[in-house]
Formats: C-alpha cells, sequence, structure tokens
C-alpha cells in the first residue's frame, strides 16, 4: 500500500480507494501544507500530485491502468518506502530536474531503459531509472519531480493527495480528526489506511461471495458430468467387470481401477484446464490494459498465484474421485451371472 503508516488527506468530495483519490478537486499546495504541518502529531508532510495519464492521451477508464505520481524528490522514500531501480538508474537529482523514473511495466511495453528521451504533453523528460518493484500501481506509473508534473500537467502549486506522518505513537485517528476539525483547513478529509479500505471492502466482499457461489455451483455441475461419464464408461464395460470377477478378481480391484481412470480424468483435465484459464487471463489483462500479451508471460505467476494453481488442481482431482465413487460401487454390486448371460 503506498503511503504506509499515514494519513491521507484529499479534496472532501474526492473518493478514494488505497491510494488512488477518483474525482473531487484539487487542494492548494503551500498553505494546506502549512496548516497541516501546524497540527500537534505531525511528523511529516508530502504533498502529491497524481493523475491518470502516460504519455499525451489522458485516460477515462473505470478502472485506470496508467499513472503519473510528482512528489517532492526529497519525500520520494517517505512515500514511497524503498526504491529499488533496476541496472544502472538514479533518481533525479532535484525538483527542477527533467529527470523521471518509470514503472517496469511501463518501461517494457515502451522499451524505455535509463537515458531515454520521452514527450509527455510536450515535455521533454529523461528516463533516469526503472523500478523495480512488485506493486502494480507503481509499475505502472511514472514518477517525476512534483514541480515538474505541476507543469506538465497544468496544475501550478495544486495538488490532490497530501500524506501525513503521524509523530510516533501518535494514533492515525486522532490525527485524522485533529486535521478536519481544524477551521483553518477547509474542504478536505482525512483518511486513515482502514478509512481508505472502507470504500472497496464492502465490493469486494460482496465480489468474494459471489465468487465462492459461482465456483460452489460449476463444481458441483463438474461433479454431475464426472459421475454420469464414468456410469456410462462402466455400463460399456460391464462385460469385461464382469469376466474379471469371475476369473477371480478381488471386489475391490474393479473398484480400484474406475477410481484411477476418474483421477486421471482429474489430473488431464486439471493441467488442460490451468493452463488455458491462465492463457485466458492474460489475454484478458492484455485486451483491457493494451499491454502487448507477451509482456504478461514473466508475471503469469502473479496474474494466477501458484498456490491458487495448486488448489484448483487439488480441488478438480478431489471432485473427479468423489464422483467415480458411486459409479465404482454399482461395478462392484454387479451380479456376474445376469451380466454374463445378457453379454454372451
Amino acid at each position: 500500500m503506498l503511503f504506509n503508516g499515514q494519513v491521507t488527506v484529499v479534496s472532501k468530495d474526492a473518493i478514494v480507494i488505497q491510494a488512488i483519490p477518483i474525482g473531487g478537486g484539487m487542494l492548494p499546495q503551500d498553505s494546506t501544507v502549512e496548516e497541516i504541518r501546524a497540527i500537534p502529531g505531525v511528523s511529516a508532510v508530502t504533498p502529491v500530485l497524481f493523475v491518470t495519464s502516460v504519455g499525451s492521451q489522458m485516460l477515462i477508464q473505470a478502472v485506470p491502468v496508467n499513472f503519473t505520481m510528482g512528489i517532492p524528490v526529497e519525500d520520494w522514500e517517505l512515500a514511497l518506502g524503498p526504491i529499488a531501480l533496476k541496472g544502472n538508474g538514479h533518481l533525479p537529482a532535484n525538483d527542477s530536474s527533467s529527470e523521471i523514473v518509470a514503472g517496469g511495466s511501463l518501461a517494457d511495453q515502451y522499451d524505455w531503459t535509463v537515458g531515454t528521451e520521452i514527450q509527455v504533453n510536450g515535455y521533454k523528460l529523461h528516463v533516469s531509472g526503472v523500478l523495480d518493484t512488485r506493486m502494480a500501481l507503481l509499475s505502472r506509473c511514472l514518477v517525476m519531480p512534483l514541480r515538474l508534473a505541476q507543469s506538465i500537467y497544468n496544475y501550478p502549486q495544486m495538488v490532490n493527495i497530501i500524506a501525513v506522518k503521524p509523530v510516533q505513537n501518535v494514533p492515525q485517528q486522532n490525527l485524522t480528526e485533529a486535521i478536519k476539525s481544524d477551521k483553518k483547513i477547509i474542504n478536505v478529509n482525512a483518511l486513515t489506511e482502514t478509512q481508505r479500505n472502507d470504500i472497496i471492502q464492502p465490493i469486494l466482499e460482496e465480489l468474494q461471495t459471489w465468487t465462492i457461489g459461482t465456483e460452489a455451483v460449476v463444481f458441483i455441475i463438474s461433479l454431475i458430468l464426472v459421475m454420469t461419464v464414468t456410469v456410462m464408461s462402466v455400463s460399456e464395460r460391464r462385460r469385461d467387470f464382469a469376466t474379471l470377477d469371475a476369473m477371480g478378481a478381488p471386489a475391490s480391484y474393479v473398484f480400484r481401477v474406475v477410481i484411477i481412470e476418474t483421477s486421471l480424468i482429474g489430473v488431464l483435465g486439471g493441467v488442460i484446464g490451468i493452463a488455458l484459464g491462465s492463457l485466458a487471463a492474460i489475454v484478458l489483462a492484455s485486451l483491457y490494459t493494451s499491454i502487448p500479451v507477451a509482456l504478461f508471460f514473466p508475471s503469469i505467476f502473479e496474474i494466477v498465484p501458484p498456490l491458487y494453481m495448486l488448489e484448483m488442481f487439488t480441488a478438480i482431482v478431489g471432485i473427479c474421485c468423489v464422483g467415480g465413487v458411486i459409479p465404482a460401487a454399482n461395478a462392484m454390486r454387479m451380479r456376474i451371472a445376469e451380466v454374463l448371460r445378457a453379454e454372451y
């Protein structure tokens, strides 16, 4: 999470999801920062300009995929945490610099390296480094000096996020109340880390409920299909099973044969299904973000985590085994004499 351990101050009518302000107006930088610094319990204040755009186009999407962040150079680590750069990159020297740092995913997509010159809204910028991070938001972000971002996007002395770090042992909730109750600071809303998630958390919980329900329905249908196919398979091989029984094969042998067959179906189906499902996830992500499919392959285990693959594989094999139990039990109970008389 961005601004870890900090209170986020935004415009009163802005909606904040994690660290992304949606809608709302801008805040005057100098006056708002000065008033917040004067509040007891404030350790550090970082003004941030957060824009959903990359290149010369402003992107309008339900969930933006590209971002620009303007942060005072001296406060980068305070806002973003420890910063790791790939190769021989370096951070911009000062707030007057035209150097920027690009997220790894953006750099891969546009083939940016250290020293690459790009244009954003008519400004020539130099890529001084590429972020080495797994945070999805930062991998799709241009990070630049605040003053430069304000010039590029025509927001002079304006910001839309102010990250406030409380003094040690001062609760975030106390600081948010102090900021909101200060009459000199108008038209702002202060949010703790927990409050930043309050808007999106019910949506995620509702989505999780629907996901669990959908998975349950799919698993039940899969169980019925496996059971149906296995019943048909056992029915077609009644003569074979009856012959084995007549030759002295133990009843458990037929049971094991059917269960092993359904297990093999589960193993093969699980491997093929996970492979096709992962490919579909990559294609959908590429279509939504307009990022080439090839760039997603190195991150396939981040899109579809290995633990989730293992859970799905185990569930598929388990369903197939359970689906074979009833047909296998019926195969054990078949009447040998009647089957042989009917088949031969």
